[in-house]
Formats: C-alpha cells, sequence, structure tokens
C-alpha cells in the first residue's frame, strides 16, 4: 500500500509540472469608448463568440474587458484590438495575466 502511494504522489507531482501547458491565462484589456451597459454587452458578445474565448467580463466603471481563454488556445493582440476597434472603442491597453475571468471580476468589484 505504501508503495502505490509513493508512486501516486510521484505521477503527482509528474503531472502538475506538464499541466503549466494548461495554465489559466485571460486578457485584461482597458477601453475607452464604453458608456453604457449596450456597449458593454455588444463587446461581451463579439470576444464570446471568438473560437479562443472561455468566457469574457466586461466592467463600465473601470473600463476593463477580461477575456479568458481555452487552454492550449491563442489569441493574438492584434486580432482583440481589431475586435474592439471594429466595434466602436478605442484600446488603451493589453496585459496577460495567469488568472481566471471570475478573479478579474473579484478584483474590479473590490476596487470600488
Amino acid at each position: 500500500m505504501k508503495r502505490i502511494a509513493i508512486n501516486f504522489v510521484a505521477a503527482c507531482a509528474l503531472f502538475m509540472g506538464a499541466s503549466n501547458a494548461f495554465a489559466v491565462e485571460s486578457v485584461r484589456i482597458t477601453v475607452n469608448g464604453m458608456v453604457c451597459a449596450f456597449c458593454a454587452q455588444g463587446i461581451e458578445k463579439r470576444l464570446g463568440r471568438m473560437p479562443s474565448s472561455d468566457g469574457v467580463f466586461v466592467d463600465l466603471k473601470s473600463r476593463v474587458v477580461a477575456m479568458q481563454i481555452k487552454p492550449g488556445q491563442k489569441v493574438d493582440d492584434k486580432v482583440l484590438t481589431a475586435e474592439i476597434v471594429d466595434a466602436g472603442y478605442d484600446v488603451v491597453k493589453i496585459e496577460r495575466v495567469a488568472k481566471t475571468v471570475a478573479d478579474i471580476k473579484r478584483e474590479t468589484s473590490a476596487k470600488k
């Protein structure tokens, strides 16, 4: 029984080391020009339809748009910028963060 437990721990350690390839990644974007709930909804729908999107959060007050990227997927900053600019808004800053959209939403709510 002891040998099985040791092998299980070793297998978990190996798996955890390999899981970095599937770490949570989100993009936090500062956007100017959003003034109403309709603006937020439009951006949320637009980014939510992207194949690499695993969730979107928009906060009008802080001008934050966050999109969680599906594990193993990539999305180019130019593509994100084009989506937002095509919707009629200005991209001020794009940051890549190792957080979920829920984490970013909590952080944004805590600052209010």
